[in-house]
Parts: C-alpha cells; structure tokens; sequence
C-alpha cells in the first residue's frame, strides 16, 4: 500500500487507512480516488497535485 501527500499542507492520504471522514474504505487505492477529489485539509490541491511518499 502507498501514501500520498499534499505538496500545499503537508496531508497525506494512506491506502492501507484509507480516509473515512471522505468516505474511503480503508484499502481504497489511490487510482480509487477521483481526479477532482480536493485536499480535506487545504482544499486548493486537486489529486494530480499529490506526491508518492517514499519510505
């Protein structure tokens, strides 16, 4: 499973917890999620602006 985070506010988003204030499972895959889903922390980043974290 894979995290990703908001390059604006520093939220990530984990596959494996998923996000269930969004209403994503935990499991949910990032391809999952849609394109124009906004950051729930700043709301001014869409998913194509979230980076893969590493490690």
């Amino acid at each position: 499973m894979s995290r990703y985070a908001c390059p604006g506010c520093g939220y990530v988003y984990d596959e494996q917890a998923g996000a269930a204030r969004e209403g994503f499972a935990p499991g949910t895959s990032w391809s999952e999620v849609p394109e124009d889903w906004p950051c729930p922390d700043c709301g001014v980043r869409d998913r194509a602006d979230f980076e893969a974290v590493h490690g």
